[in-house]
């Protein structure tokens, strides 16, 4: 196969709408999927022998797909100035780099978030799943809090598994985010040492806030799915009885003041 056709067919797989593009864009999501796993059995494994040979082959296939996109990508500058590029990047270093796996490690979760932010996975869930076009506010905001909560609870276990002996699982973090972003602060695990205290404070003074924003956005949220029958406007507040766009009555169900 010729370079020329090589890329013809990648630009097929990763920006075509065909039946195929879509199973390996979705291929591309079990994939990271299965990168977040390997980061959650590693704190569990931990110094195990395959966990670097593991790592690095993942790291090959991530540094693979980077250089596919870049070389089909039209804008190759602006698409390597990108912040999707940086946090790819990071995760390779991380992986291929073992003095630094446990400290970076957690920063896999980017290249997960970037890819189901992706135009072209959501217009293939859009167009595949009916349920998903139906609840794709909350499926959207529901992601958005468990990488938010993933992230927070990384932070915690790379800082503090090495020094903290209350934290000595992945799930033993999780346990101290969950009650400290709730407010409910048992005490029976506390952060150690002085970056450990600062960590903890700034849970508790940022964490805390974007936690009930995004809990808020699912149960409450500000803005609601409804076609305007006259300029196709499909988000509008709530509580509009406008179209803000071109200023038809709209009739959005409600349950009444809240």
């Amino acid at each position: 196969m010729t370079a020329t056709g090589l890329r013809q067919r990648l630009e097929e797989l990763y920006f075509g709408s065909d039946r195929r593009a879509r199973r390996f864009r979705y291929g591309l999501i079990v994939f990271d999927i299965v990168t977040i796993a390997v980061f959650l059995v590693s704190s569990v494994a931990g110094e195990a022998w395959w966990m670097i040979p593991l790592d690095l082959v993942i790291a090959l296939a991530l540094l693979a797909d980077l250089v596919a996109r870049t070389w089909i990508e039209k804008e190759r500058l602006r698409h390597l100035m990108s912040l999707s590029t940086a946090a790819d990047l990071v995760v390779i270093v991380s992986l291929l780099l073992p003095f630094f796996v446990e400290n970076l490690a957690f920063l896999r979760i980017a290249r997960a978030l970037r890819l189901l932010r992706s135009y072209h996975l959501l217009r293939d869930l859009r167009t595949d799943s009916p349920w998903f076009r139906r609840h794709e506010d909350v499926i959207q905001r529901t992601v958005n809090l468990c990488v938010f909560i993933f992230i927070v609870t990384s932070f915690v276990y790379v800082t503090q598994h090495l020094i903290n002996p209350k934290i000595a699982t992945y799930v033993d973090a999780l346990y101290f985010t969950i009650t400290t972003l709730t407010t409910t602060g048992f005490g029976d695990i506390t952060l150690e040492g002085a970056a450990g205290r600062i960590l903890a404070v700034i849970i508790m003074v940022v964490g805390v806030g974007l936690f009930l924003h995004l809990l808020q956005a699912i149960f409450r949220p500000p803005k609601v799915r409804q076609e305007c029958p006259d300029c196709g406007l499909l988000v509008h507040d709530i509580d509009a009885v406008h179209c803000k766009h071109c200023g038809k009555l709209l009739h959005i169900e409600t349950e009444g003041a809240v």
